[in-house]
């Protein structure tokens, strides 16, 4: 909105001409967000806590876990607003892209806030049932598919998909698009959300992936760059950079307040909203193979979650790991939920470090 606002300007104040330049509007959106994020902070953890919005612990978690109990949750409601303001300043609005992931992120996010406040009403970390909530991000996902299709968001050879490290190699996935597309955006929406079990975890990871995002989809934009780089041209798509950059620097905020001990929590309004978000961001730009690689921490922790259920069931009763998700595993191993946190930190960076890698490894 403010480049659109100030562009009439440019000629009496030069200095305005940055505006037009997606870098610069993406580094602003994130010092905004993370701004926003920091100041307002201190008045929704006050604001939950008096509303009495605390978390609750469920008993069969790690015994160290217990001492959290009560401690605001719904946090997301920040995140979710700090980076819809900072996109609606810095974003150029006439595009498509951007209000697909705004759409997705609060969609998502409403489900989340509303499974958040069921587990409040019943006093007891019970929600959705699975299928109420799987229908409803069912719903949200196919409403994104239907606009990424009907727009044409995706540019020429929608239904191709790109690999990661490979050049000419780009399987069409034909009528199989649109539940495609429901896998990776609901997929990623709840690999996020199993991820945020300890403080600090999900949000550093997210941030991670939201500034390889924020590069990959300047790069997909970029007609030269992806010509150059062999990867599918999205016309429009660099102006989710900015997106993307507002994302990270909400993210940076948080974690602010986040980090162990931490003072609130996101729930799954920020979990489901920001996975919500950055699975469509992934479809939009074509690069949704290489979120199994820059989200390899989700990746994880979903897997380890559903080879311990299937384990459970098939092998009558028998377990693979301590406790699932995996974080929980390497708690009940005796690490510091601190340390569990960094090393899946460094785990989360090194895999988005592998995903940029692949742009040129081809």
């Amino acid at each position: 909105m403010l480049p659109w606002l100030l562009y009439p300007a440019v000629k009496d104040l030069p200095g305005l001409s940055v505006l037009r330049y997606v870098t610069f509007r993406a580094a602003i959106a994130a010092a905004t967000a993370m701004l926003l994020s920091l100041l307002l902070g201190p008045w929704v953890i006050r604001t939950l806590r008096r509303l009495g919005i605390g978390q609750h612990i469920r008993e069969e978690g790690p015994e160290n876990h217990q001492a959290k109990a009560g401690t605001p949750t719904m946090g997301g409601i920040l995140i979710l607003l700090v980076i819809l303001i900072s996109t609606l300043l810095w974003c150029d609005l006439k595009n498509g892209n951007v209000w697909v992931a705004m759409l997705s992120l609060l969609g998502f996010g409403c489900v989340g806030a509303f499974d958040d406040a069921q587990k409040l009403l019943r006093r007891q970390n019970l929600g959705l049932r699975s299928w109420q909530k799987m229908l409803l991000l069912t719903g949200i996902a196919l409403l994104v598919a239907w606009l990424v299709l009907h727009f044409g968001l995706r540019g020429a050879d929608t239904s191709r998909l790109s690999v990661p490290f490979f050049k000419k190699f780009q399987p069409d996935v034909g009528i199989w698009l649109v539940p495609w597309i429901w896998l990776v955006v609901v997929g990623t929406s709840n690999a996020v959300n199993l991820t945020d079990g300890l403080d600090g975890l999900a949000i550093g990871g997210t941030l991670a992936v939201s500034v390889t995002y924020a590069i990959l989809a300047y790069v997909a934009g970029h007609a030269k760059i992806a010509a150059y780089l062999a990867v599918p041209f999205v016309g429009g798509g660099a102006e989710l950079s900015v997106f993307m950059g507002a994302m990270a620097g909400a993210c940076l905020g948080f974690l602010w307040y986040n980090a162990y001990p931490a003072e609130v929590f996101m729930g799954d309004t920020g979990a489901l909203g920001l996975g919500g978000a950055i699975g469509t961001v992934a479809i939009i730009v074509k690069q949704e193979l290489l979120l199994a690689i820059a989200g390899g921490l989700f990746v994880l922790e979903a897997f380890s979650v559903i080879l311990q259920v299937g384990s459970y069931k098939l092998r009558g009763g028998k377990r693979i790991f301590r406790m699932a998700p995996f974080h929980h595993h390497m708690e009940k191993g005796g690490l510091h939920e601190t340390k569990v946190v960094i090393r899946l930190w460094i785990t989360a960076i090194v895999c988005c470090i592998l995903a940029l890698s692949s742009l040129k490894l081809r």
